[in-house]
């Protein structure tokens, strides 16, 4: 699972957390969330994401 976050404001979504607070359960793949979720701290769409950390970059170094 990838971490992705907002470039507006820095906000981290985080799979293993989740979004609780707007209904998206622990777990939740960054590519699951509705077209229509935006970052919880500023509004940002989903297109102001960028990929900053995830599993295959572990996998890249071995």
């Amino acid at each position: 699972m990838s971490i992705y976050a907002c470039e507006l404001c820095g906000y981290e979504y985080r799979p293993t957390q989740g979004d609780p607070e707007n209904g998206i359960e622990e777990g939740t793949d960054f590519e699951d969330l509705p077209a229509d979720w935006t970052c919880p701290l500023c509004g940002a769409s989903k297109e102001d994401f960028e990929r900053v950390a995830g599993d295959e970059d572990e996998s890249d170094n071995r």
